[in-house]
């Protein structure tokens, strides 16, 4: 089993007299994907924004590499590799696609003590972080706005791994793609865990979560229903556990020092 790097252990989240998250238990380790997954409401933004540090839990504790650990905004997150790329992208259209990768964490040299933008090494390294997703883009220098939707993704995940992601949480991002486009940010998830990061893609495309995931997890109001591998299971039962057809997944714990979840 690869590497715990993130768990999360009984989180509470409440808004006013609504508790958003029961008690939520998961473990996310290097080198995988998960697949959550859920109707509206079901807890799945709220869960990723507990992780990236733009909500913080009620109730609950979060370890990382077996350190307990609180964030206190997504900026602390960042620190330790944990980025998310939102359906929306939160690109600048106007900027070119250099100036989004490195926006706020920008490459400079001295000249005569005079700190300036070392255009050249973003130049190289933006084109180093493209060829780790397997894509090229004609022209660096051209506004984001001009560019396609999965152009747009890989700009965006580019931003991530800019920042040493070790753990990219890909909300919704084939929504609002064609399927050419979906195609490729499906191949930019199996890009990413080879290069052991770990994903946590949310989805309500249960043919593209079946097709990079390794693992399922399926919230209910709140609630993790399923948490198990892809092998145990269909989209029939996936569906059935969403909308409370089936109750819930057959699940079982072994716990030891490193946290290691095993099925039943």
């Amino acid at each position: 089993m690869s590497e715990l790097f993130l768990k999360l252990e009984k989180i509470v989240k409440r808004f006013g007299g609504v508790t958003a998250l029961k008690g939520i238990d998961l473990c996310i380790h290097s080198n995988e994907v998960i697949g959550l997954v859920g109707d509206n409401g079901a807890g799945k933004s709220t869960l990723i924004k507990i992780i990236v540090g733009v909500y913080q839990p009620d109730e609950g504790k979060i370890y990382l590499n077996g350190t307990p650990i609180r964030f206190s905004n997504p900026l602390e997150a960042w620190k330790y590799g944990i980025v998310a790329v939102y359906q929306e992208l939160a690109l600048a259209d106007k900027l070119n696609s250099i100036e989004n990768m490195f926006l706020g964490h920008e490459l400079t040299r001295r000249i005569l003590g005079v700190r300036i933008l070392n255009k050249r090494k973003m130049y190289n390294k933006a084109q180093e972080l493209l060829a780790q997703l397997g894509i090229q883009l004609k022209d660096l220098y051209t506004p984001v706005l001009r560019l396609s939707g999965g152009e747009r993704q890989a700009l965006a995940l580019c931003r991530a791994l800019n920042l040493d992601a070790k753990l990219i949480c890909m909300d919704e991002p084939t929504a609002a793609l064609a399927v050419g486009e979906s195609e490729k940010v499906l191949s930019f998830v199996h890009r990413l865990k080879e290069q052991g990061k770990a994903v946590v893609f949310i989805s309500h495309n249960l043919e593209h979560v079946f097709r990079v995931v390794d693992r399922i997890v399926v919230l209910r109001h709140g609630n993790v229903v399923c948490d198990a591998p892809l092998h145990e299971l269909d989209r029939d039962i996936v569906v059935k556990l969403i909308t409370g057809t089936l109750e819930k997944w057959p699940m079982s714990w072994a716990k030891d020092e490193k946290e290691v979840r095993t099925y039943g």
